[in-house]
């Protein structure tokens, strides 16, 4: 009788818990925005990413960015918490990662991918 009332208590608790982590998940048509936005990034040949005190390369930026998508994606909705979680700033410092396009100043990659994800998504500039 016990094993009974505890497992009427566990189930609901399991069930909201399998429910919160399956709808923390992307769905399948941010996946591919989120995709589409890292592949954007990836094919920018005169864009310099600034993190942690380094310059990287596009590609390079594209491949962190993957990485980093991989690793929070449970936690990830839609492609603005992708750019905010994944490709604004360094985990470990707290400080924001900035792009740098050819000799134009660099600019805050958060503000910078929220401007592309509006031209992966078919909106005008703000």
């Amino acid at each position: 009788m016990a094993f009974h009332r505890w497992l009427r208590h566990l189930l609901p608790a399991l069930l909201l818990a399998w429910a919160t982590l399956s709808a923390a998940t992307p769905s399948a048509e941010e996946h591919v925005v989120i995709q589409t936005l890292i592949q954007r990034v990836e094919k920018m040949s005169t864009m310099t990413f600034l993190r942690n005190g380094g310059a990287h390369t596009a590609a390079e930026a594209a491949q962190h960015m993957q990485a980093k998508y991989a690793h929070f994606k449970d936690r990830i909705v839609t492609a603005e918490d992708f750019i905010d979680m994944c490709a604004s700033r360094s985990e470990m410092t707290g400080k924001p990662y900035m792009v740098k396009l050819g000799d134009a100043a660099p600019v805050e990659a958060n503000a910078f991918l929220k401007k592309e994800l509006r031209a992966v998504r078919g909106l005008p500039p703000p």
